[in-house]
């Protein structure tokens, strides 16, 4: 466009010729003056002429520098000097001025921080944190959860955080005081993100759990879907009694003293084999759940895992918190649970029988005669008393010999 504009101007000649360079620069995007563009070239200038006036110039600006250096060098040792009382004057206005102005905590959320370092009691702050008041849509609720409903919020139920916390301390109570008296309790949650609340609980309070499916029978059936369980007694302090190998061999396998259920919506028949064999259960209620199939309800959201982790945090202390106060107990030589009945008419036996045989083998000995017979009968005698012994100390009364019975105070585990 600007060629042929240019064409038009000044003519065919114009074209014709070749373009010079001044013309590229008229045509260059960078702008130049008309003059500066069509001026011819400059004539180059010739090279200076060294003389002594030159000479003495580049030698006094050599002195200039040397002058400018030293002055910095002389400037940088005195920041030197100062510099020890300049640090001290900032880290007393630091000090001075350090509670002024605000201060920024940076409080993320971890996940498994509940599970990690469990708290003893669960705020009302940290319910609503979890997400625990969160219930499921008014279309889907059972209407025997209404007293622990607080309102209806863009369609769905809102649990009462207040409800929350006192059923939760209510349940924490009667996990401490099971585990306090020597019971056997069982976590159980079988929804997938379940196991590590599930396990961190357990492992806390000293209890089992279970975090597969449940096996129907377990407990209506257990003699025999469990008779390859093994048992073990132990006394007051935790530690294994011998002479009981016979007695668990004929033995039933254990029920749970106390079952707690993360998700009893998915384990009705654990809850109902719970109910046939009158033991204790403790689970989470949603608002569409039935608050009648435990006996310990805690109203919460059963979808959130952190609100599932939470409350198997604080149950889990509260059994850590039995166990302790069961083991001081016992270094004071009190116990706090009681033999069961079969394990009890057992010891009883043994004590008896041990008894009746010491009762003969003291009548036998008057009767003894006089000679190598009754000397054979001492040192058989003698020989007796030393299994006794034996028995006594290593805790063996399985023997038909030097029977002895255990203490009285024993527990299955």
């Amino acid at each position: 466009m600007i060629i042929r504009n240019l064409a038009i101007r000044h003519g065919r000649r114009a074209l014709a010729s070749p373009v010079s360079r001044p013309w590229l620069r008229l045509f260059s995007t960078q702008p130049t003056d008309m003059a500066t563009a069509f001026a011819p070239a400059p004539a180059p200038t010739p090279a200076p002429v060294t003389t002594s006036t030159s000479s003495t110039a580049v030698t006094q600006q050599s002195l200039d520098e040397a002058e400018a250096l030293k002055e910095a060098k002389r400037i940088r040792e005195l920041q030197f000097k100062n510099m020890p009382g300049e640090f001290r004057e900032l880290r007393h206005l630091e000090k001075r001025t350090k509670s002024l102005g605000s201060e920024i905590v940076l409080d993320a959320y971890v996940p498994d921080e509940s599970l990690k370092n469990p708290p003893d009691d669960a705020s009302l702050e940290m319910l609503m944190a979890s997400q625990a008041h969160m219930g499921h849509n008014t279309s889907s609720w059972n209407p025997a959860n209404s007293r622990y409903i607080y309102g209806v919020r863009a369609g769905i139920h809102i649990i009462s955080l207040e409800s929350i916390a006192s059923h939760l301390r209510r349940a924490a109570r009667v996990v401490e005081e099971v585990a306090y008296r020597g019971g056997l309790i069982l976590f159980v949650g079988t929804r997938r993100g379940h196991m590590p609340a599930v396990v961190r609980a357990a492992e806390l309070a000293g209890a089992c759990h279970l975090f597969e499916k449940w096996t129907p029978g377990t407990i209506t059936n257990r003699d025999q879907i469990l008779a390859s369980a093994p048992l073990l007694m132990v006394n007051h302090q935790d530690e294994p009694l011998n002479g009981f190998v016979e007695h668990l061999q004929d033995r039933r396998p254990l029920v749970p003293d106390l079952v707690v259920c993360l998700n009893p919506l998915e384990n009705y028949t654990l809850l109902y084999e719970c109910g046939l064999a009158s033991v204790p259960t403790i689970g989470i209620i949603d608002t569409d759940a039935d608050p009648t199939c435990v006996t310990y309800q805690i109203p919460a959201n059963d979808d959130s895992l952190r609100a599932v982790s939470l409350i198997a945090a604080v149950l889990g202390r509260a059994g850590q918190r039995g166990q302790k106060r069961r083991r001081e107990a016992a270094v004071e030589g009190i116990v706090t649970w009681e033999t069961p009945d079969e394990d009890q008419r057992f010891i009883d036996r043994k004590i008896y029988l041990d008894e009746k045989e010491k009762a003969e083998i003291e009548a036998a000995r008057p009767q003894m005669q006089s000679g190598p017979a009754a000397e054979q009968a001492t040192r058989e005698d003698f020989n007796t008393e030393q299994k006794f012994a034996e028995a006594f100390k290593n805790g063996n009364t399985g023997g038909p010999q030097g029977r002895r019975g255990p203490p009285r105070a024993s527990r299955r585990r």
